[in-house]
């Protein structure tokens, strides 16, 4: 008899269901044409495909400083980002039965890194991540997500996706010592170059060039965790360039590739919970302190709700008008996962694209997640290793990944309508160039709106997306409207 095949009266009150049929009826594995072994060879996939968000996460937040030159410890982030990637994970698969992992959503890290922090405390800047993930909850519960989402044109929401993407590959190459900025001193209209003084010079940055051209390469021959292995691959490499040349410790930047003492470690718990709620909007003022919420829900906002509708379409689990179902409890828990990633001091965590990875495997359901999510907590023993990883062997997963961004975006915008692509332009070159993502969808919003107002296409503007043009042109303008009532 086959283990989905219904049991006689009499043998089910002589002999306990097995185990698994109370886990087959749970997750509805049976029911969405899936099985327990497809399940976990899912999560396997998507674990190994998102992995090394263990390592870029930590780097990407620890190479920021807050209003008072703090900066967060490395091996407190990778517990952090382990923790929280894999109970939201879980919580994922138990609440929302899909299988849509979730970890700290690059863009929105580099958004508290890079912009938040700098203007305050780390707990000031954590606590704006909480609040955005409250707001969420709160728009979930109020149904107004799905509306807010409805009022921002298709073709904005896709370059806000692209911007993002080429604002992480910008990091990418940065951080990797690729690109670097000309010193004032050399007084040049040209602000960055290649390498130093326009040349590539040195060990670390050629380990970055062989990681970005090996990574391509397994992208392009659809290698499952692709970007896992590059980052495996090329921090293998460094360990061994750094052991057999004297190479200057600064040249790899925050990591330096030394074998650790130990494998495995105690995690250091250290950032849990240190975030201040309102102590942001002491430093920044009521408004501005809004606008920085309203860009790390913004951040993530899109990207989340594009990422879970995706990823049912591809595992057939949307109904037939193309909804998929219990969305309301898949958005609650994705705005739990901001607030708890901002509790626990390792950015918004979101649902990450990399799902589909594991649903290329077969997994349908939450049950894979669990398994991911389990992954995850058991790499919080072994943080030692993701120390060891230099910025060279993992920046070039941000260049992949912006691309994979750009990609899976750019070819939906209509850019035959010049009121929409002029604003989808703008907002993606003005990421990377104005390095903000808050100014680049700033831009974007306040260009179409004045696009649709010269055309006499304004029916067509809702009126949710002309609040938000307002809130924007109130933040760029915020200077001059200072000096106009006085304040200082």
């Amino acid at each position: 008899m086959s283990p989905s095949a219904p049991a006689p009266a009499d043998a089910k009150r002589q002999t306990p269901a097995p185990p698994t049929k109370g886990i087959d009826t749970f997750f509805k594995i049976s029911e969405r044409g899936s099985t327990i072994s497809r399940e976990l060879r899912g999560g396997l996939a998507t674990f190994f495909a998102m992995a090394y968000i263990v390592v870029l996460n930590p780097i990407i937040l620890g190479a920021g400083e807050d209003k008072f030159h703090h900066t967060l410890d490395n091996g407190q982030l990778v517990t952090a980002t382990a923790l929280m990637a894999g109970l939201t994970t879980v919580l994922m698969g138990i609440i929302g039965n899909v299988p849509i992992a979730l970890a700290a959503g690059l863009g929105i890290n580099a958004v508290v890194s890079l912009q938040l922090a700098p203007k305050m405390s780390w707990p000031d800047a954590m606590g704006m991540v909480v609040l955005a993930g409250l707001v969420l909850m709160v728009l979930v519960a109020s149904g107004l997500r799905e509306r807010v989402m409805a009022a921002i044109p298709g073709g904005l929401r896709r370059s806000i996706a692209i911007g993002i993407g080429l604002f992480i590959a910008l990091i990418g190459l940065v951080d990797a010592g690729f690109i670097t900025r000309n010193p004032d001193k050399a007084h040049t209209t040209v602000p960055m170059g290649l390498g130093i003084e326009g040349k590539l010079q040195g060990w670390p940055v050629l380990v970055f060039v062989v990681g970005l051209a090996l990574t391509f390469v397994l992208v392009v021959r659809k290698t499952r965790g692709a970007i896992l292995i590059g980052i495996v691959t090329m921090t293998v490499a460094a360990v061994a360039v750094n052991a057999l040349v004297d190479i200057p410790d600064a040249s790899w930047g925050l990591t330096v590739p030394n074998v650790p003492e130990k494998i495995v470690d105690t995690p250091d718990f250290g950032l849990i919970g240190e975030v201040s709620l309102f102590g942001g909007f002491h430093e920044v003022g009521i408004l501005t302190g809004c606008l920085f919420v309203f860009t790390v829900l913004l951040s993530g906002f899109f990207d989340a709700m594009g990422t879970i509708i995706g990823v049912g379409e591809e595992a057939k689990l949307t109904d037939e008008r193309g909804q998929l179902p219990g969305m309301g409890r898949i958005l609650m828990v994705d705005g739990v996962a901001v607030a708890g990633g901002g509790f626990g001091s390792a950015s918004a965590n979101t649902c990450f694209v990399e799902s589909t990875a594991g649903v290329g495997e077969g997994a349908r359901t939450g049950l894979a997640n669990i398994v991911t999510g389990g992954l995850f907590l058991l790499a919080l023993v072994f943080t030692p290793l993701a120390k060891v990883v230099p910025s060279q062997a993992a920046t070039p997963a941000l260049v992949v990944v912006g691309f994979l961004i750009m990609a899976a975006n750019v070819k939906e915008i209509d850019w035959s309508d010049f009121t929409i692509a002029i604003p989808a332009f703008l907002t993606m070159i003005s990421m990377p160039f104005t390095y903000s993502i808050t100014n680049g969808i700033g831009i974007g919003v306040l260009s179409f709106l004045l696009l649709r107002i010269a055309t006499r296409r304004t029916r067509e503007i809702p009126w949710l997306l002309a609040v938000v043009g307002l809130c924007f042109m109130v933040y760029f303008l915020l200077h001059p409207i200072e000096q106009a009532v006085g304040a200082s």
